[in-house]
Protein backbone atom coordinates (compact mmCIF):
# COMPACT_ATOMS: atom_id res chain seq x y z
CA UNK A 1 0.00 0.00 0.00
CA UNK A 2 1.06 3.14 -0.92
CA UNK A 3 1.99 5.05 3.07
CA UNK A 4 1.19 8.86 1.48
CA UNK A 5 -2.81 7.31 0.82
CA UNK A 6 -4.65 7.64 4.37
CA UNK A 7 -5.24 4.05 5.53
CA UNK A 8 -9.03 5.34 6.22
CA UNK A 9 -9.12 5.09 2.14
CA UNK A 10 -8.64 1.95 2.01
CA UNK A 11 -11.12 0.71 4.71
CA UNK A 12 -13.89 2.81 2.84
CA UNK A 13 -13.37 1.09 -0.03
CA UNK A 14 -13.22 -2.29 1.60
CA UNK A 15 -16.48 -1.60 3.09
CA UNK A 16 -17.97 0.10 0.35
CA UNK A 17 -17.25 -3.35 -1.95
CA UNK A 18 -18.76 -5.58 1.36
CA UNK A 19 -21.50 -3.72 0.84
CA UNK A 20 -22.05 -3.85 -2.61
CA UNK A 21 -21.56 -7.59 -2.24
CA UNK A 22 -24.32 -7.67 0.77
CA UNK A 23 -27.23 -6.15 -1.31
CA UNK A 24 -26.27 -9.00 -3.97
CA UNK A 25 -26.66 -11.65 -1.00
CA UNK A 26 -29.86 -10.47 0.05
CA UNK A 27 -31.57 -10.04 -3.46
CA UNK A 28 -30.41 -13.95 -3.92
CA UNK A 29 -31.74 -15.02 -0.31
CA UNK A 30 -34.86 -13.83 -0.96
CA UNK A 31 -37.57 -16.05 -2.44
CA UNK A 32 -39.10 -13.96 -5.02
CA UNK A 33 -35.96 -12.01 -6.69
CA UNK A 34 -37.71 -9.92 -8.89
CA UNK A 35 -39.34 -8.58 -5.79
CA UNK A 36 -36.28 -8.42 -3.43
CA UNK A 37 -34.65 -6.33 -6.45
CA UNK A 38 -37.56 -3.89 -6.78
CA UNK A 39 -37.06 -3.20 -2.76
CA UNK A 40 -33.95 -2.19 -3.52
CA UNK A 41 -34.56 -0.47 -6.44
CA UNK A 42 -36.98 1.70 -4.77
CA UNK A 43 -35.29 1.70 -1.49
CA UNK A 44 -32.29 3.65 -3.17
CA UNK A 45 -34.71 6.31 -5.13
CA UNK A 46 -36.33 7.24 -1.78
CA UNK A 47 -33.20 8.03 -0.30
CA UNK A 48 -31.78 9.43 -3.52
CA UNK A 49 -34.64 12.09 -4.06
CA UNK A 50 -34.19 13.06 -0.50
CA UNK A 51 -30.82 13.67 -0.70
CA UNK A 52 -30.91 15.28 -4.22
CA UNK A 53 -32.50 18.74 -3.84
CA UNK A 54 -29.47 19.72 -1.76
CA UNK A 55 -27.07 18.68 -4.65
CA UNK A 56 -25.74 20.71 -7.68
CA UNK A 57 -27.92 19.42 -10.13
CA UNK A 58 -26.30 18.22 -13.63
CA UNK A 59 -25.77 20.22 -16.76
CA UNK A 60 -28.75 19.90 -19.23
CA UNK A 61 -26.08 18.37 -21.69
CA UNK A 62 -25.87 15.43 -19.73
CA UNK A 63 -29.29 14.35 -19.56
CA UNK A 64 -29.77 12.58 -22.81
CA UNK A 65 -26.72 10.19 -21.21
CA UNK A 66 -28.87 9.72 -18.02
CA UNK A 67 -31.97 8.10 -19.64
CA UNK A 68 -29.68 6.45 -21.99
CA UNK A 69 -28.75 4.93 -18.51
CA UNK A 70 -31.81 4.86 -16.97
CA UNK A 71 -32.76 1.93 -19.84
CA UNK A 72 -29.22 0.11 -19.61
CA UNK A 73 -30.20 0.44 -15.35
CA UNK A 74 -33.75 -1.50 -15.92
CA UNK A 75 -31.96 -3.97 -18.05
CA UNK A 76 -29.14 -4.09 -15.32
CA UNK A 77 -31.89 -5.13 -12.50
CA UNK A 78 -34.03 -7.19 -14.52
CA UNK A 79 -31.19 -9.56 -15.51
CA UNK A 80 -30.06 -9.75 -12.27
CA UNK A 81 -32.95 -10.89 -10.73
CA UNK A 82 -33.32 -13.38 -13.63
CA UNK A 83 -29.57 -14.32 -13.11
CA UNK A 84 -30.07 -14.83 -9.35
CA UNK A 85 -33.52 -16.59 -9.93
CA UNK A 86 -31.45 -19.68 -11.68
CA UNK A 87 -27.82 -19.25 -10.07
CA UNK A 88 -26.36 -18.67 -6.23
CA UNK A 89 -24.61 -15.52 -6.06
CA UNK A 90 -21.08 -17.16 -5.93
CA UNK A 91 -21.67 -18.19 -9.42
CA UNK A 92 -23.22 -15.25 -11.10
CA UNK A 93 -21.40 -12.09 -9.04
CA UNK A 94 -18.16 -12.60 -9.95
CA UNK A 95 -18.87 -13.17 -13.90
CA UNK A 96 -20.58 -9.71 -13.78
CA UNK A 97 -18.46 -7.20 -11.68
CA UNK A 98 -15.16 -9.33 -13.51
CA UNK A 99 -16.25 -9.62 -16.94
CA UNK A 100 -17.83 -6.34 -17.37
CA UNK A 101 -14.02 -4.34 -16.84
CA UNK A 102 -12.60 -6.86 -19.73
CA UNK A 103 -15.45 -5.54 -22.07
CA UNK A 104 -14.85 -1.75 -21.30
CA UNK A 105 -11.74 -2.58 -21.77
CA UNK A 106 -11.87 -4.10 -25.27
CA UNK A 107 -14.21 -1.34 -26.37
CA UNK A 108 -11.21 1.49 -25.44
CA UNK A 109 -9.12 -0.64 -27.42
CA UNK A 110 -11.16 -0.45 -30.67
CA UNK A 111 -12.43 2.84 -30.19
CA UNK A 112 -9.71 5.16 -29.12
CA UNK A 113 -6.83 2.83 -30.34
CA UNK A 114 -5.55 2.78 -26.77
CA UNK A 115 -2.62 0.30 -26.17
CA UNK A 116 -2.19 -2.63 -23.66
CA UNK A 117 0.57 -2.53 -21.07
CA UNK A 118 2.32 -5.22 -20.29
CA UNK A 119 0.05 -5.53 -17.14
CA UNK A 120 -3.11 -5.39 -18.67
CA UNK A 121 -2.31 -8.09 -20.82
CA UNK A 122 -1.63 -10.37 -17.73
CA UNK A 123 -5.15 -9.03 -16.25
CA UNK A 124 -6.83 -10.24 -19.28
CA UNK A 125 -5.21 -13.63 -20.04
CA UNK A 126 -6.06 -14.33 -15.61
CA UNK A 127 -9.55 -12.80 -16.16
CA UNK A 128 -10.13 -15.11 -19.08
CA UNK A 129 -8.89 -17.96 -17.32
CA UNK A 130 -10.88 -17.31 -14.48
CA UNK A 131 -14.14 -17.11 -16.55
CA UNK A 132 -13.25 -20.23 -18.42
CA UNK A 133 -12.90 -22.16 -15.62
CA UNK A 134 -15.64 -20.47 -13.89
CA UNK A 135 -17.83 -21.61 -16.84
CA UNK A 136 -15.93 -25.06 -17.49
CA UNK A 137 -18.62 -27.60 -16.77
CA UNK A 138 -21.15 -25.83 -15.27
CA UNK A 139 -24.39 -27.51 -13.24
CA UNK A 140 -27.48 -27.70 -15.07
CA UNK A 141 -29.03 -25.21 -12.58
CA UNK A 142 -26.30 -22.26 -13.14
CA UNK A 143 -25.56 -22.83 -16.61
CA UNK A 144 -28.69 -20.31 -16.96
CA UNK A 145 -27.42 -18.02 -14.32
CA UNK A 146 -24.11 -17.46 -16.06
CA UNK A 147 -25.51 -16.65 -19.47
CA UNK A 148 -27.71 -14.13 -17.46
CA UNK A 149 -24.74 -12.96 -15.75
CA UNK A 150 -22.25 -12.53 -19.01
CA UNK A 151 -25.44 -10.96 -20.53
CA UNK A 152 -25.58 -8.05 -17.07
CA UNK A 153 -21.82 -7.47 -17.80
CA UNK A 154 -22.54 -6.54 -21.17
CA UNK A 155 -24.81 -4.32 -19.90
CA UNK A 156 -22.70 -3.19 -17.23
CA UNK A 157 -20.09 -2.13 -19.64
CA UNK A 158 -22.51 -0.44 -21.75
CA UNK A 159 -23.48 1.88 -18.37
CA UNK A 160 -19.99 2.01 -17.59
CA UNK A 161 -19.10 3.76 -21.03
CA UNK A 162 -21.95 5.95 -21.61
CA UNK A 163 -22.00 7.08 -17.91
CA UNK A 164 -18.36 7.95 -18.08
CA UNK A 165 -19.34 10.05 -20.63
CA UNK A 166 -22.52 11.77 -19.09
CA UNK A 167 -20.51 12.34 -15.61
CA UNK A 168 -17.58 14.59 -17.34
CA UNK A 169 -20.35 16.43 -18.97
CA UNK A 170 -23.07 16.76 -15.81
CA UNK A 171 -20.65 18.97 -13.54
CA UNK A 172 -22.09 17.09 -11.08
CA UNK A 173 -20.90 13.34 -10.56
CA UNK A 174 -22.53 12.85 -7.53
CA UNK A 175 -26.12 14.41 -8.33
CA UNK A 176 -25.38 12.46 -11.68
CA UNK A 177 -25.46 9.04 -10.09
CA UNK A 178 -28.34 9.99 -7.88
CA UNK A 179 -30.45 10.73 -10.30
CA UNK A 180 -30.31 7.12 -11.87
CA UNK A 181 -31.97 5.58 -9.22
CA UNK A 182 -35.21 7.49 -9.01
CA UNK A 183 -35.29 7.70 -13.37
CA UNK A 184 -34.55 3.63 -13.03
CA UNK A 185 -37.29 3.15 -10.42
CA UNK A 186 -40.34 3.33 -12.28
CA UNK A 187 -40.01 1.53 -15.09
CA UNK A 188 -37.77 -1.04 -13.21
CA UNK A 189 -40.71 -1.58 -10.64
CA UNK A 190 -43.31 -2.46 -14.05
CA UNK A 191 -41.10 -4.61 -15.51
CA UNK A 192 -40.21 -6.68 -12.57
CA UNK A 193 -44.09 -6.73 -11.47
CA UNK A 194 -45.07 -8.15 -14.93
CA UNK A 195 -42.06 -10.57 -14.52
CA UNK A 196 -40.53 -9.76 -17.95
CA UNK A 197 -38.96 -13.07 -18.16
CA UNK A 198 -36.96 -12.57 -14.74
CA UNK A 199 -37.70 -15.28 -12.82
CA UNK A 200 -38.07 -19.20 -13.58
CA UNK A 201 -41.70 -19.00 -12.24
CA UNK A 202 -43.04 -15.32 -12.76
CA UNK A 203 -44.73 -13.89 -9.94
CA UNK A 204 -48.18 -12.46 -10.69
CA UNK A 205 -46.80 -9.31 -9.16
CA UNK A 206 -45.53 -7.05 -6.59
CA UNK A 207 -46.91 -8.33 -3.41
CA UNK A 208 -48.27 -5.89 -0.76
CA UNK A 209 -45.16 -4.66 0.99
CA UNK A 210 -44.71 -5.32 5.10
CA UNK A 211 -42.97 -3.27 7.24
CA UNK A 212 -39.94 -5.51 7.22
CA UNK A 213 -40.02 -5.64 3.19
CA UNK A 214 -39.52 -1.62 3.89
CA UNK A 215 -36.65 -1.66 6.24
CA UNK A 216 -34.99 -4.21 3.52
CA UNK A 217 -35.86 -2.08 0.79
CA UNK A 218 -34.15 1.18 2.76
CA UNK A 219 -31.18 -1.07 3.93
CA UNK A 220 -30.61 -2.87 0.33
CA UNK A 221 -30.78 1.14 -1.08
CA UNK A 222 -28.65 2.77 1.38
CA UNK A 223 -25.70 -0.01 0.99
CA UNK A 224 -25.86 0.51 -3.01
CA UNK A 225 -25.58 4.46 -2.51
CA UNK A 226 -22.91 4.15 0.45
CA UNK A 227 -20.71 1.66 -1.72
CA UNK A 228 -20.99 4.36 -4.17
CA UNK A 229 -20.16 7.13 -1.99
CA UNK A 230 -17.10 6.00 -0.52
CA UNK A 231 -15.69 5.05 -3.21
CA UNK A 232 -16.17 8.94 -4.31
CA UNK A 233 -14.94 9.65 -1.05
CA UNK A 234 -11.92 7.39 -1.53
CA UNK A 235 -10.88 8.40 -5.16
CA UNK A 236 -10.60 12.47 -3.42
CA UNK A 237 -7.71 11.43 -1.31
CA UNK A 238 -6.41 8.10 -2.86
CA UNK A 239 -4.90 7.47 -6.64
CA UNK A 240 -7.77 6.04 -9.16
CA UNK A 241 -5.86 3.22 -9.92
CA UNK A 242 -5.53 1.57 -6.15
CA UNK A 243 -8.96 2.49 -5.34
CA UNK A 244 -10.65 0.90 -7.98
CA UNK A 245 -8.32 -2.66 -8.20
CA UNK A 246 -9.57 -2.44 -4.74
CA UNK A 247 -12.75 -2.44 -5.44
CA UNK A 248 -12.74 -5.69 -7.03
CA UNK A 249 -12.55 -7.16 -3.91
CA UNK A 250 -16.21 -7.13 -4.01
CA UNK A 251 -16.29 -10.46 -5.67
CA UNK A 252 -14.59 -12.47 -2.57
CA UNK A 253 -16.60 -10.52 -0.06
CA UNK A 254 -20.06 -11.67 -1.99
CA UNK A 255 -18.50 -15.64 -2.56
CA UNK A 256 -17.89 -15.71 1.08
CA UNK A 257 -20.97 -14.08 2.52
CA UNK A 258 -23.16 -16.65 0.40
CA UNK A 259 -20.82 -19.31 1.79
CA UNK A 260 -21.39 -17.85 4.98
CA UNK A 261 -25.25 -16.51 5.18
CA UNK A 262 -27.00 -18.30 2.13
CA UNK A 263 -24.87 -21.63 2.90
CA UNK A 264 -23.99 -21.73 -0.84
CA UNK A 265 -21.46 -24.92 -2.23
CA UNK A 266 -18.45 -23.26 -3.40
CA UNK A 267 -16.40 -25.91 -4.39
CA UNK A 268 -12.46 -25.33 -4.70
CA UNK A 269 -12.74 -25.11 -8.23
CA UNK A 270 -15.26 -22.18 -7.76
CA UNK A 271 -12.59 -20.76 -5.21
CA UNK A 272 -9.62 -20.41 -7.39
CA UNK A 273 -11.87 -18.86 -10.50
CA UNK A 274 -12.73 -16.03 -8.33
CA UNK A 275 -9.41 -15.74 -7.21
CA UNK A 276 -8.60 -15.16 -10.86
CA UNK A 277 -11.17 -13.26 -12.42
CA UNK A 278 -10.99 -10.64 -8.59
CA UNK A 279 -7.20 -10.34 -10.15
CA UNK A 280 -7.65 -10.02 -13.51
CA UNK A 281 -10.16 -7.21 -13.48
CA UNK A 282 -8.12 -5.44 -10.35
CA UNK A 283 -4.89 -5.33 -13.15
CA UNK A 284 -7.30 -4.17 -15.54
CA UNK A 285 -7.82 -1.39 -13.34
CA UNK A 286 -4.47 -0.68 -12.43
CA UNK A 287 -2.91 -0.78 -15.92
Amino acid sequence: MDPTVPPLAYAAVLLGAMLHAGWNVVVRHGRDRAFETALVVAGGAVLALLILPFLRQPAAAAWPHLLLSCLLHVAYFGLLAAAYERAGVAVVYPLMRGVAPLLVLLVAVWWFAEPLTPLVWVGVLTLCAGVLLMRGRPRPDAGAGQMYALANAVVIAAYTLNDAAGVRLSGAPVAYALWIFPLTAFPTLVWLRRGAGTSATPSPGLKMMTWSDVLRGLGGGASSLASYALALWALTVAPVAPVAALRETAMLFGVALARLTLHERVPARTWVAVLLIALGAAALRLG
